[in-house]
């Protein structure tokens, strides 16, 4: 007898996808550096540092959307809380940054300005790791990471799930920003963190470094793309969206989805951690404003918009929102909300697969 062939694992990308991830890799890595730092300013090629910042910043929020498809998209858990990752993440480098000042702030002290203004006389305990790099780049996802992974096992052992799950999600990173908002916690207060001047001790606002963090940032959401495709092409992502489609008959076969929806909820919180640390370096600025609950929702709004459960689409969805947000929030800033809820309630009635999913659609139908 010949002996049983096992079904191949699906590859990670077609060809026609790696070819389209390795031009954005070329333009965003190769293309984007040398028409920012080596093409004239005068030039009609050139790009500017204000385009190199938009598009940094934009990148993060992709990355955001990208972790909130996981959860949502693809294990049907819909949270309205992605926003606390994000800023955790953001705080985390942000006390690192404030170290770097040193003794170029304001009142020529080694604490940090605002603690000094306070009348504060040592750092808090929560600060002891904050002068090491390493220790940085390991609490940036490990701090997102514990926070979820300790919220997530009640609330998924719990079986709290739907609307319930999206509330109770809302109301920690509502609670969490009222704690960060007060001067006694040691975060800087309603002003936050601001003013950096180095980055491992090289100097963090030159045109070298922004475009620096611009690359990594890039290469970041390159690599979490392809990550995030392996995780939801493996068995594992097979059983996740059998959660998100039938959890009870998923019981009955003799899984346990707890351990599944804690490790894709951790793992969401991880990159949306990731994305918080490299925003406030490209942006220079991290306050307790980035946990409010609509900064939450318009991460969900990325997701919807773009298309969920296609990964492409929330990324898409980011750019396409902020950047016309960005245009909106100077031509008509009286009506940027108005649009943005406008937006949602019009894809949610009229695309419920976002822009990718009517894009699959008239591609099916021109076949």
């Amino acid at each position: 007898m010949s002996a049983l062939s096992l079904p191949q694992s699906p590859a990670l990308l077609s060809r026609s996808g790696w070819t389209a991830w390795l031009a954005c890799l070329v333009l965003l890595c190769g293309l984007a550096p040398l028409l920012n730092l080596s093409v004239p300013a005068g030039s009609i090629w050139h790009l500017s540092d204000f385009a190199v910042a938009l598009v940094g910043k934009i990148m993060c929020y992709a990355l955001c959307a990208l972790a909130m498809d996981l959860i949502w998209g693809y294990t049907g858990i819909l949270s309205l809380g992605h926003g606390l990752f994000f800023a955790l993440g953001g705080y985390v480098m942000g006390m690192y940054l404030m170290r770097q000042i040193g003794l170029d702030g304001n009142y020529k002290s080694p604490l940090p300005d605002f603690m000094v203004f306070l009348d504060w006389k040592t750092l808090p305990w929560h600060w002891a790791l904050s002068d090491s790099l390493w220790a940085t780049l390991i609490l940036v996802p490990l701090v997102p990471a514990l926070v979820a992974l300790v919220f997530g096992f009640f609330a998924f052992r719990s079986r709290i799930k739907g609307v319930y799950f999206s509330i109770i999600t809302q109301a920690l990173t509502f609670a969490a920003m009222l704690l960060f908002f007060r001067n006694e916690t040691g975060f800087g207060g309603n002003n936050g963190f601001t003013d950096f001047k180095r980055f491992a001790d090289i100097p963090i606002a030159t045109p070298s470094m922004r475009m620096a963090l611009f690359v990594i940032t890039a290469l970041v959401l390159l690599c979490s793309f392809l990550l995030a495709r392996w995780v939801v092409r493996s068995k594992f992502g097979r059983v996740l969206q059998a959660i998100r489609d039938a959890e009870s008959r998923l019981m009955f076969s003799g899984y346990s989805p707890l351990g599944y929806k804690l490790a894709i909820w951790t793992l969401s919180a991880v990159l949306c951690g990731i994305a918080g640390a490299l925003y406030v370096m490209q942006v220079g600025i991290i306050n307790p404003s980035e946990m409010s609950p609509a900064n939450s929702i318009e991460i969900a709004v990325w997701t919807a918009v773009g298309g969920r459960a296609t990964l492409i689409g929330p990324i898409i969805g980011a750019f396409l929102v902020n950047g016309a947000k960005s245009w909106l929030t100077v031509a008509y800033p009286e009506f940027w909300l108005y649009f943005l809820g406008a937006l949602f309630i019009g894809v949610t009635l009229y695309l419920p697969q976002g822009v990718v999913g009517l894009l699959q659609q008239r591609k099916r139908g021109g076949e």
